[in-house]
């Protein structure tokens, strides 16, 4: 595991403390749990049995060696326990102190002024991504319509009220050039001059219905208009 660790290695650590720690950590580690730095105290008289902590992507774990470092106790913190992480640099060396919910402060002191500073940028890291978690972008899917919905939908056709027309005897279509056939209208004997005023009128209403309900074209109207304003 030693190999593992080369990457935070600094000049401040002991190798050999380092890789004592990582032993008894073995039996430890959760699955897909990594170590993310381990700081070692170094106090300035004597440093026979130092306190250590170790972060991993998982939880904070305090090492504190006992009965003459023939034993070791392992204290941990998941990272969704820890409120808050600091850091305070003395003469001598540097302290970190962690805090959790429940109002818990856990210090190692005498720790390198390197390792302490790497120690709470790991700390904030993970904090920080608890904070704001990774979220993954949901896959767009395609929204789906019954079909007896769009049956329905596409059955909703907006009707346009007509108006009844009136005589459609009477109506006899004249071409938009002016042409009139001989055979409906022999010298003018349509029959609109015996018509009177309000009977003409009349007419002009139903050509005026037809051409708004498409049934006849705007020339084809207009010739019929013509001819009956002729008479009025």
């Amino acid at each position: 595991m030693l190999d593992n660790l080369k990457k935070i290695l600094n000049e401040d650590q002991d190798p050999k403390a380092i890789e004592k720690i990582t032993a008894k950590l073995d039996n430890l580690l959760m699955s897909n749990e990594e170590i993310g730095y381990i700081a070692v105290q170094k106090k300035p008289a004597v440093n026979i049995f130092p306190d250590s902590i170790v972060v991993t992507n998982k939880r904070i774990i305090l090492c504190k060696p006992k009965n003459l470092g023939l034993s070791m106790e392992f204290v941990d913190y998941d990272w969704d326990d820890v409120a808050a992480s600091f850091v305070k640099e003395g003469i001598l060396g540097a302290d970190f102190t962690f805090s959790t919910h429940s109002d818990l402060t856990h210090t190692v002191d005498y720790l390198p002024k390197n390792q302490a500073r790497k120690l709470y940028t790991y700390a904030k890291e993970q904090l920080d991504l608890l904070k704001s978690p990774k979220v993954e972008a949901a896959p767009i899917v395609a929204e789906t319509i019954p079909v007896a919905e769009v049956v329905e939908e596409a059955e909703i056709i907006e009707e346009t009220p007509t108006e009844e027309v009136i005589n459609y005897a009477e109506i006899i279509p004249v071409a938009q050039s002016g042409y009139r056939d001989e055979k409906q209208f022999p010298d003018d004997k349509t029959g609109l001059g015996d018509l009177s005023q309000d009977e003409l009128f009349e007419k002009l209403q139903n050509y005026k219905k037809l051409l708004d309900n498409g049934l006849i074209l705007q020339g084809e109207y207009d010739a019929l208009k013509k001819e009956i304003l002729s008479f009025m």
